[in-house]
C-alpha cells in the first residue's frame, strides 16, 4: 500500500504542475474561464492528503508502541 500510495503521489504531482503551466498559459491569453483557475485545486487537495499520510509513516510504529 505504501508503494501504491507513493506512485500515486508522483503521478499526482506531475498533473498538478501541468495545471498550474496550463493556468499561466491560458492568463497569457486573456481571463481564463472558472473551470482552468480551479483546476489546479483537485491534485493539490490528493497531495496534501498523500503528503501527510507519508509524514506520519515514520511516526506510525512509535505511537503504536506507546500504548
Amino acid at each position: 500500500m505504501n508503494a501504491w500510495i507513493r506512485q500515486a503521489h508522483r503521478w499526482l504531482s506531475i498533473g498538478f504542475t501541468s495545471t498550474v503551466i496550463a493556468n499561466f498559459v491560458a492568463m497569457a491569453f486573456g481571463e481564463p474561464p472558472a473551470w482552468v483557475v480551479y483546476s489546479p485545486l483537485p491534485p493539490l487537495f490528493l497531495l496534501m492528503a498523500s503528503g501527510l499520510y507519508m509524514f506520519v509513516l515514520p511516526y506510525a510504529p512509535r505511537l503504536r508502541h506507546r500504548r
